[in-house]
This record gives structure tokens, sequence and C-alpha cells, in this order.
């Protein structure tokens, strides 16, 4: 039962309020109407108060507008807004109530009660993972590589970035021909490797010539994308809290690329124009912001000095693939004590002893009540699976690092980009006329990054094909890789990165097969057309629909 609301309001009160929130009369509604920077101070306030939120709202936001300010940013819905810049230096004039009330009344954790949506065009693919680094209170949403050609061209150029410090260097040649080269190869090879996979896998006479155009579209892209620099211009759409955008701001600003650094300042300016309060200690001329570059120039002086000193032995693994290096001897135990946990009277720790004494049938018996009711992946197990945790190393194409590097919630460092370790050439092409055009653009670009790298290290990574393969990490527990693994080795997934999926899954379940059970969803089969599925489903429901 829904409790009413136990605050009493004027009629005029309510038909103020029917304006910013979708109900009067009961206990739980949403805001409207309200834009971030009111919302996040009437939350802040909000937890220092007695008052209800919408007696909040009007007391110290409409009625107290010769300070707030409230009427000139929010607006009246029977009032026409003249425009955004309107706006905007309302939220300029009220700047210090807000910010009095934000600082007066949290913490940092404020930052979150306020978000922006923004959109970042035109960067390139390597600044999009350093945008995506950011993990937790924001949501990026990248163009994709499979579904988007990415051969066009404007004003007669490629989609690249021309990376400020190359343009002014002795590689500016180099490097926009070897660019041009990657995208010329890329175009080339399409009507040729559609033909071929058309050939090796024709639309059958149940499946729709829609779907199966999309599948084919899709595999054949997945195949070519390896020549794309890390230079190619994307695009992306950022929803984020304002703690998430400050933090990351801060980030941009320090990064030794000039693209982060833009990036960082005319994100800063967007911002400033939408969620002002949330994002003003990231200013670069910001005390905060003045402490934390001090501090991020010295930890970054601090480590390279010391990582070069202790990294001069001759041992280096350049294996392609996934490797398991760390776990826990009591992971089992772990996790079957913290099922029992919630549900029972016990302590932890008397749990875990108490697990340790149980047959392995008994434990077993735990492990299947957390999964046994489990019908797809969606499903997501328990907390408790948070307490195995594992170490993967990993390397291979960039590519494949684009699409894991998304699972935000683990620990993850990469290494820069470089075309040290090998390069990955897609099987379809294997034995076929378009092997050798692949692998040659693939030379020419490791020996122009060869050259580049030795003066311009950081700079040089633009240059670099998206084939060529990376080192990094992933440190997580077993629910994230549940999660992980189950949907990226789902058949529409690209092979390269369901393989390494698959082989994280067996790599747990054959040190621990009593996690095993936990990976029931994950799909171990290989797909020819992998989209097919998927992309016939949304053909059927457009029928459905008609």
């Amino acid at each position: 039962m829904v409790m009413e609301n136990y605050e009493e309001f004027t009629e005029e009160q309510l038909k103020i309020l029917e304006r910013y929130v979708t109900n009067t009369g009961n206990h739980i509604f949403a805001l409207r109407n309200l834009p971030e920077v009111i919302k996040g101070a009437l939350f802040s306030r909000y937890s220092r108060s007695g008052l209800g939120l919408r007696s909040l709202l009007l007391k110290e936001f409409i009625i107290n507008d010769a300070e707030s300010g409230f009427t000139g940013i929010a607006g009246a819905r029977d009032e026409v807004q003249e425009g955004e810049s309107e706006q905007f230096e309302a939220i300029k004039k009220a700047q210090n109530f807000y910010d009095r009330i934000l600082d007066g009344y949290g913490d940092d954790s404020i930052g979150e009660l306020g978000g922006a949506h923004i959109a970042v065009e035109n960067v390139s693919m390597l600044a999009a993972k350093i945008l995506e680094d950011a993990r937790i209170g924001g949501s990026p949403l990248e163009k994709s590589t499979r579904y988007i050609y990415f051969d066009q061209k404007v004003n007669g150029e490629y989609l690249f970035y021309r990376e400020p410090v190359l343009m002014t260097s002795a590689y500016r040649r180099t490097y926009i021909d070897t660019c041009n080269m990657l995208f010329e190869t890329y175009s080339k090879l399409i009507p040729p490797l559609t033909a071929v996979i058309e050939e090796r896998m024709p639309c059958g006479p149940e499946t729709s010539k829609t779907a199966y155009r999309a599948a084919l579209r899709a595999k054949v892209l997945d195949c070519l994308r390896g020549l794309l620099p890390a230079g190619t211009l994307t695009n992306m759409g950022i929803y984020g809290n304002g703690r998430f955008f400050e933090s990351l701001i801060h980030k941009l600003h320090t990064n030794n690329l000039a693209e982060i650094q833009d990036i960082g300042k005319e994100m800063y300016t967007e911002l400033a124009k939408v969620i002002p309060s949330f994002i003003r200690r990231s200013d670069r001329l910001h005390r905060t912001h003045q402490k934390y570059s001090g501090f991020s120039e010295r930890m970054e002086q601090a480590l390279g000095s010391i990582t070069e000193l202790h990294t001069q032995f001759s041992q280096k693994t350049d294996i392609p693939g996934v490797s398991l290096l760390d776990s826990d001897p009591e992971a089992v135990i772990k996790v079957a004590a913290a099922l029992l946990f919630e549900r029972s009277e016990k302590g932890l720790q008397d749990l875990r002893q108490y697990c340790r004494n149980l047959s392995q049938e008994e434990v077993e018996s735990i492990l299947d009540a957390a999964c046994n009711a489990r019908e797809d992946r969606r499903q997501k197990s328990p907390r408790a699976l948070e307490h195995a945790n594992f170490t993967f190393e990993i390397l291979t194409d960039f590519g494949v690092y684009r699409d894991l590097h998304r699972h935000r919630l683990l620990t993850q460092e990469r290494q820069r980009l470089t075309c040290d370790y090998g390069y990955y050439v897609p099987p379809e092409i294997v034995g076929t006329e378009m092997e050798s055009v692949y692998t040659n653009a693939m030379n020419q670009a490791k020996e122009v990054f060869d050259t580049i790298a030795k003066e311009l290290p950081e700079e040089a990574q633009y240059v670099v094909p998206m084939a060529f393969n990376i080192r990094w990490y992933m440190h997580l527990n077993l629910r994230a890789l549940q999660w992980m693994c189950e949907l990226r080795s789902s058949p529409a997934g690209h092979p390269t990165y369901r393989y390494i999926a698959q082989e994280m899954a067996k790599q747990v379940s054959n040190l621990y097969p009593e996690f095993e059970r936990f990976f029931a969803f994950v799909d171990y089969e290989g797909y020819d057309l992998g989209r097919m599925e998927q992309e016939q489903r949304k053909v059927d429901k457009q029928k459905l629909t008609v």
C-alpha cells in the first residue's frame, strides 16, 4: 500500500508543484522540469532538513527566488523561455547560492545528485579509450565499427585525427600517408571479402535477406576493422553524474596528449553551461585542480623512474591469449560461506570455518542453491560470488581490447599501444589474395610506428592499426566474470573476444570445477555469421508490429 502524503499544501502551491513533481498526493514521486543544478542542490539540502522534498522545494527554492534564481533557471510551464542563454545567465547569477548549498550540505558524493548528457564527436579511438577509463558514475556509448563503414571521406579526406605534434614534426607526411594507406586498404578489401563470405555462407531460403545482409556486413567489418588506425575518428555519447565528470576532467587536463587536453577544456566549457556547480573544481585554475595536477605530475615522475629502474630484465612473454595469473585457494569456501551469511545469524568467519569442515558434496549443494534457479544470463547471481577474485593477463588485438574494456566494474590497466606484439589476421582472408594486401599494410604501418616511436612514443600510438596486439590485465570477481563471459560469448559477438570470454570461463572452471555451474550460459560454440540470429529476430519483430 502506498502511504498518503502527510504534508498539506494550498491549492496555489499544488498548482506550482504539479509543474515539478509527478504527483502531489503520495510519498513516492519523481522530479521533472528542473535543471540538474536545482535537483542536485535540492537533494543536498534534503539530507539535512526535516521537511519533505516538495515543502523544501517550495520554501527554499521557489519562495526564495531572489536568492536561488529559481524562476530564471527553471522557468514555468506556461512561460516561454527566450533561450538557453538566458537560463545559463540565470544559473551564473545564482551560482553562489548553489555552490554554498553543495559545499555546505554534503561531501563529494553530492556531486552524484546531478548529471548531464554530453556528445563527444570526431575524437580518435585512442581518446575514446581514455574517456572510457573513468569507470564509476558514467555510461559511455561509442560508435560501432561493425555496423558503420569507416571509409567515408569528408572534403576529400579520410576521417582520422591529425595529431598537432605530429603535424608540426618531420613525420607529418609519413603519418598522413600511412593512415590514408590503411583506410584505402580497408575500403579496397570490403567488396572482395563480402563476395568471399557470401559464397562460403550463402543466404538460406528461410532467412530474411534483410537479416542476412546485416549479418554479412557485420562479419565483413569485424574482419577488416583491424586495418583502422587508432587515430580513426569516432563519436561518443556519455551520460554521467557531476562527480564522474569532475574526476574525468581532472584526468583529461593532466594527460600528456594534446588531443586529450583539448577534450578536457572543451568538455569543461560545455558542462559548465548545464552543471556548473558540480564541475567547478575541475577548472584548470581552481585550487582543487591545481593540487590534483601537482599530485599527478609528482606521481607520474616517481612511478616512471622506479619502473625504468626495475624493468631492465630480459624475460618477456609475448604469446597472444589470456592467462589466469592469480586466484584464492579458499575461493570456493568463501563463496559458500557468503551464500549462507545473509539468511543466517552466524558470523562470516564462523561460517567459513564451518564450510571448511563440510564434504565436497555439501559445499556443492550450497553453490547449487545459488544457481539452479537461473534461466538465462540476465538473471544475476548473488553478491556472495564477489568473494572469489581472479587476475587475468591478456595479450590480444586492440579491437578486442576496445570491446572488453567497457566492462567498468572491475580493475584493469593497459600498456601503451605499440606494434611490438604482432597482429591479428582474420581467418576469413587467410589463403586468399587479400591476405598479402592485409599483411603488407600491417607491416608498412609497423615500420612507420617504429620510426616515429623513437622520438614520439605517445603520439606514435595514433598510427597503430587496431589489429596489433596490446597487453592488459583484468582483476575481477566471480560475479563480474560470470556476467562478462556469458555476455561476450554470445553468438552475436566478435569471434576474437568470444574466444577470450570462453577461455576465461574455461580456465576458472578448470581450476575450480565447483564454479563451472556459474558459467551455465557461456556459449562455447563457433558461428559463421554470428549476427544472423539476432538480425532475424529484429526482422521478425518488425513484421509483428506492421
